[in-house]
This record gives structure tokens, C-alpha cells and sequence, in this order.
């Protein structure tokens, strides 16, 4: 991936209620530190926020944080990615058509890190696990939601990814590995569906790195972050909404 083809959402974008309110957004890895700020920042402009996760008490924990800050009332959907059925995703995405009736975005912020390594030293298992979680769910969830994303308006698909997904670096493993097929993964299917956005359905797929960010799953591999200034979530949520709402409209197949 050349520089040239990285860009970055404005960085004065100011985010409207009017631009989300009543809108059905997917959010994975949804009591994760980037996805809990995505599910609050969405919740609070009015979105109807789906909330997928493993850890019951985390997604409880999350809902009633949002219900108490106003925001619009969210949806739980406890799966773990890891060992999810086929089955479980299409009874899924059946349910958020039979309850929603619409979905007018994804966020893939689900990711499985466990820590840094040779590929030599990584277990098949944790390799198989990587894939399981970083790629084979994102495409998974969103190839069955895809006739719900075609007739939304205006939807939009985020892939979340990382320094190992745009450049290959030593002892990044399957991680990396997984990212960077990620990255190809929603640019070419972007490419495929430009055709048939052009002519009316603003479906975008985009990927996007946030950069480094205060979350738990980036303390497994930079213990020493906890005590220098690594951005919090929150400050690049408005990048993310940017992606999500109207105002990123044509802007697809994009690396951000």
C-alpha cells in the first residue's frame, strides 16, 4: 500500500444529531476501549446502537452507562467471535432485519491480540483463533447483512485496523497477518460495489486506523503506554463518525 493512498477524515468534522438519529449501527467488540466509545458517541446523536460482545456483564455494563447518559436505548448481542457458528451469524442478521428492519452500518472493532512473537514460536491455535476473530467475522457479518446494507440510504462499513495491516513488521504474527488481509478484504469488495454506489446507494467500505490509543488490547503489547500521552478513544471518534455518517458519502474503498 503506497502512502499516497492513506488519507485522514477532516480533522475539524463536528458530527450532527440530525445525521444519525434513527440510524441502526453494528458496533463488534462493542466493550472494547475504541467500541464503547464508538457505542457511546453513536448512542448519544440518537443511533439505535447494536452492541456485540462476549462478556455478558461488560455489555450490561455498557447499555446502562449509555441509557444513563441519554443516549438512544441499544441493543445487546452477547457472541464470541472465536467460536461463533455459521449458524449463529445468519440467525443474526436475521434478527436485527426481524427487530430493526433496516441496518445502515458496521464498525469491526472486535480484534484478537494476544502478544507479540516470532511466527515460528506462534501456535496453530492462536493463528486459527487470529483468523477466526479479525477476518473471517468481519466478512461473515457482513456478507449476510449485506442485502440490509444495499437497501439503507446511505450505509457505511468500517474496518478498524492497525500498523501491522499497513506495513509488515517483525513479531506482529498472525495479528498483522490478519489486519493486512483485512485491508485488502474491504477495499476489493469496495471496489466491486462501486459501480452499483455510484448510481444511487452511498454503500461504502472503507478501512481505517485510529492510531494509538489508551485500550486494553494495545496494553497487552505496550505495557509502558499506561504512562504517556497514547490518545484516549474518545478523541478519534469524531473520524470514525465522520466515516459512518453522511458526510463521508462517495468516499470508498479508502485506506484512513
Amino acid at each position: 500500500m503506497t502512502e499516497n493512498a492513506i488519507q485522514k477524515p477532516p480533522a475539524d468534522y463536528q458530527p450532527q444529531a440530525e445525521d444519525f438519529k434513527g440510524r441502526v449501527i453494528l458496533v463488534t467488540g462493542a466493550s472494547g476501549g475504541l467500541g464503547s466509545a464508538a457505542s457511546h458517541a453513536l448512542a448519544r446523536l440518537g443511533a439505535q446502537v447494536i452492541l456485540l460482545g462476549r462478556s455478558v456483564p461488560k455489555l450490561e455494563k455498557l447499555y446502562d452507562a449509555i441509557e444513563a447518559g441519554g443516549g438512544a436505548q441499544p441493543a445487546i448481542v452477547p457472541m464470541n467471535l472465536m467460536t461463533a457458528t455459521w449458524a449463529a451469524y445468519d440467525e443474526l442478521a436475521q434478527t436485527i432485519e426481524k427487530e430493526f428492519g433496516k441496518l445502515d452500518g458496521i464498525v469491526h472493532a472486535a480484534a484478537h491480540f494476544k502478544s507479540f512473537t516470532r511466527l515460528e514460536d506462534l501456535e496453530p491455535r492462536d493463528w486459527m483463533d487470529s483468523l477466526q476473530v479479525n477476518l473471517t467475522a468481519p466478512f461473515t457479518l457482513t456478507r449476510l447483512c449485506l442485502p440490509m446494507l444495499r437497501e439503507s440510504k446511505d450505509a457505511s462499513v468500517v474496518f478498524v485496523t492497525d500498523d501491522g495491516g499497513r506495513v509488515p513488521k517483525p513479531f506482529q504474527a498472525a495479528y498483522g497477518v490478519t489486519k493486512a488481509a483485512g485491508e485488502t478484504l474491504f477495499r476489493s469488495w469496495a471496489m466491486e460495489l462501486e459501480a452499483e454506489s455510484r448510481e444511487g446507494s452511498h454503500l461504502r467500505f472503507n478501512t481505517w486506523h485510529p492510531g494509538p490509543m489508551g485500550t486494553e488490547i494495545r496494553g497487552k503489547g505496550f505495557a509502558s503506554d499506561a504512562s504517556t500521552l497514547v490518545n484516549p478513544p474518545e478523541r478519534v471518534i469524531p473520524q470514525l463518525l465522520w466515516l459512518l455518517g453522511p458526510a463521508s458519502r462517495g468516499v470508498t474503498a479508502k485506506a484512513l
